[in-house]
């Protein structure tokens, strides 16, 4: 019975000297996309948000009641002049700039943390909202836009005339 134990750890250990792992190979070469090929794909694929990489981004919440979609944003040192809000019936667009009071030189820096410059982030709506009717409004640092939800099932009766 020893023999066999023995036998055993003998062979595992001389498999595990023999194996040499090998790298899996790609069925096809791998190549980079578009930022314009990224949006197309996540908008096919119902990925709610699209965004430019060039800019920062925008942290978002976005909820419904009822009758609205919300969005929030943290923004704070940005000054309503310095922000867009682009709404159509099925996305929002938000693009700014956040810029700084006073220049410290990199060597000055302890941590270096918070966004600095441009930033944007569009998010297409889980739902059409009515873009005529959607407020914005800017709170302690709180960015708020309401967008009225648009009940395109409710049906609508009419009447037949006799011509």
């Amino acid at each position: 019975m020893k023999d066999d134990i023995k036998k055993f750890f003998e062979e595992l250990s001389a498999a595990e000297k023999e194996y040499t792992p090998e790298l899996a190979k790609a069925a096809a070469p791998i190549t980079a996309k578009t930022t314009e090929e990224k949006e197309v794909e996540m908008h096919e694929s119902g990925a709610m948000e699209v965004f430019d990489e060039s800019e920062g981004q925008l942290t978002i919440d976005v909820y419904q009641t009822p009758t609205e979609i919300i969005i929030e944003s943290t923004i704070a040192g940005v000054n309503p002049e310095d922000l867009d809000v682009a709404i159509n019936n099925e996305s929002v667009t938000i693009r700014g700039k956040r810029e700084k009071a006073m220049k410290v030189s990199e060597e000055d820096y302890f941590y270096q943390e918070c966004y600095w410059g441009r930033f944007s982030r569009s998010i297409i709506l889980p739902q059409e909202v009515d873009a005529d009717n959607a407020v914005a409004s800017l709170k302690n640092g709180i960015l708020s836009i309401h967008l009225p939800k648009l009940n395109r099932s409710r049906s609508k009766k009419i009447k037949v005339k006799l011509t």
